[in-house]
């Protein structure tokens, strides 16, 4: 609901060292791969019980995947950093509640359940409407810089990195939070399909 906003602000932040790590020969993939590792190491902090840990892991990991983005367009975006990047990403965004999951199944288990399913139906619904899009020469005006279409919703990165950091700062309240960002990503899931429904007829 907000990238598209936020985007431009994120860019600007990120140039002087993406810039930085461009200049020592570091490449978008090898960032990339780093944030997936520093990402797991916070899922493994998160089934171990220790939210801060994870919460910083989380932060490294989504640091990360703003610099290769940055790093990629300088020395030129590739159709394999781009496949990297969104791969990556949804197995992270799965794994994240699986790990407080781990921490308390008796409580958290059924909640990180249906989040993670809901996930699958935004990332489905995301990568089927991107796929057909680009058979059809569609492009996504509000985010030209994506490597693929990139289609909004209510729930989006920011939102969705919102609910990540919430879930670490309040581990307690892991179950209610899953449940009602999965029935904002269900909705979001709904909308999906309708735009496609509509625009693919």
């Amino acid at each position: 609901m907000f990238d598209a906003a936020l985007i431009p602000l994120q860019r600007r932040l990120l140039h002087p060292p993406a810039r930085a790590l461009h200049r020592a020969g570091v490449g978008a993939d090898a960032i990339t791969l780093a944030g997936f590792g520093v990402g797991l190491l916070g899922v493994l902090a998160a089934a171990l019980g220790w939210p801060l840990l994870a919460l910083a892991g989380l932060l490294g990991n989504r640091l990360a995947d703003g610099l290769d983005g940055e790093v990629a367009r300088m020395n030129g975006p590739t159709d394999r950093g781009a496949f990297l990047d969104i791969a990556l990403d949804f197995l992270f965004y799965a794994l994240f509640p699986l790990g407080f999951a781990l921490a308390d199944p008796g409580v958290n288990a059924l909640p990180a359940a249906v989040v993670i399913a809901s996930f699958v139906g935004t990332g489905s619904s995301f990568l089927a409407f991107s796929l057909i899009a680009d058979r059809r020469g569609i492009a996504a005006e509000d985010y030209p810089t994506k490597g693929i279409y990139y289609l909004g919703g209510l729930t989006e990165g920011a939102e969705t990195i919102g609910f990540l950091v919430a879930i670490c700062l309040f581990p307690a309240f892991f179950p209610v939070l899953a449940l009602v960002f999965a029935g904002a990503c269900f909705l979001t899931t709904a909308t999906r399909w309708l735009a496609g429904w509509r625009l693919f007829g």
